[in-house]
């Protein structure tokens, strides 16, 4: 039996980034410029091209006014 590859944890933090996102409503450019990050690394971070850092994660999360760790869960 094969055994399944986890995803890569930059991406599901991407993927969960872009649905709260999404959830909310907002667009990369305005949570970029809410969180004082460049769009393009937004965009990074959301497709798991960016190894994000602790700073970054807690400037998003403020951004989108959730707590930090509901960013890094499934």
């Amino acid at each position: 039996m094969k055994k399944k590859m986890p995803i890569d944890p930059r991406v599901r933090f991407g993927l969960k980034l872009k649905a709260l996102r999404a959830e909310i409503g907002i667009s990369q450019e305005a949570l970029a410029n809410e969180a004082d990050l460049a769009r393009s690394y937004v965009g990074e971070v959301e497709t798991g091209k960016r190894n994000i850092s602790l700073l970054n994660i807690y400037k998003l999360a403020t951004a989108l006014n959730v707590e930090p760790a509901s960013l890094l869960q499934d």
